[in-house]
């Protein structure tokens, strides 16, 4: 494990907290740097980041690629026509995320940045947005992802770069 991975507060109730990572300059910069170092040189357009610790990720990953980010809000956050889409979010409640309508355009290469991925659910319903847009998935990056029956497939249909592998 790498070190900086330890910093993750592991000491909770139920998920893992990365705050005091993301609150450390060096370890958070050598998160970001071994994540990007994972990613195809080219062929990515665009991050997007999901609400809310994805945006912290996901920024520094879009600034050291040098493109923009797309937010994926929760539902009802935007002041604008958005697509949304509903899903089951890790504790059973009904969720929703949107979209701008007008920042994604057919062919973008889309790199999706969350922090940590544990059922799949909100991936999978970031992944609908994005490919009902006409713009393709090229990756996700995360720092860890959980290992279940839904994160195995997206495991199987996506490229995932993470910093923390759980053995899967």
């Amino acid at each position: 494990m790498k070190n900086y991975l330890s910093l993750i507060d592991r000491n909770t109730n139920g998920r893992c907290d990365v705050t005091p990572l993301f609150s450390h300059f060096d370890g958070f910069n050598n998160l970001v740097n071994d994540l990007v170092d994972q990613v195809p040189k080219t062929g990515v357009d665009i991050v997007a980041c999901i609400d809310a610790l994805g945006f912290i990720l996901g920024t520094a990953i879009s600034q050291k690629l040098n493109v923009g980010i797309l937010t994926i809000r929760k539902g009802g956050k935007l002041p604008v026509s958005t697509d949304q889409i509903n899903f089951t979010d890790y504790t059973g409640l009904n969720k929703q995320l949107e979209i701008r309508q007008d920042i994604l355009v057919e062919g973008m290469r889309v790199l999706i940045v969350d922090e940590w991925i544990e059922t799949g659910a909100q991936i999978g319903a970031s992944i609908q947005l994005i490919e009902n847009r006409g713009a393709s998935v090229v990756g996700i990056v995360t720092i860890s992802i959980d290992d279940n029956e839904n994160t195995q497939k997206i495991r199987s249909n996506y490229r995932v770069i993470t910093a923390w592998d759980d053995g899967t």
